[in-house]
């Protein structure tokens, strides 16, 4: 792994933890608790299309789940070199674990971006 990308991986890592661990626990909240228990009103399905609708919205849920994709990423290839000593699959693991993030916020821009208009 390049030396000059490591500390962008970094800030990928830490950005994707700190969205982790402040917006999940509030949309776990709503959609797990809030919404089925009736302590809030559900939202209409026509209320969240609209919402999604709007190029603000489609930025906040890239946001929300590409960046912890790329912490995942982070995390699980120090998990490979540390936790089982894989040091010799370097560079096999590194494009594994990126390469999946990027992959999977492709396939979130993609549905974000064609999701019906």
């Amino acid at each position: 792994m390049s030396e000059r990308l490591t500390p962008f991986l970094w800030l990928l890592f830490s950005a994707g933890g700190t969205v982790a661990a402040l917006l999940f626990p509030m949309h776990a909240l709503l959609i797990a608790l809030a919404f089925p228990l009736g302590w809030l009103p559900a939202p209409s399905y026509e209320a969240l299309h609209a919402l999604v609708q709007h190029p603000i919205t489609r930025i906040y849920i890239f946001v929300l789940i590409s960046l912890p994709l790329f912490h995942w990423a982070h995390r699980f290839r120090y998990t490979l070199y540390d936790g089982l000593q894989l040091y010799h699959l370097t560079n096999f693991i590194a494009v594994l674990c990126y390469g999946a993030a990027l992959a999977g916020s492709a396939a979130m821009a993609y549905v974000l971006l064609t999701f019906a208009q």
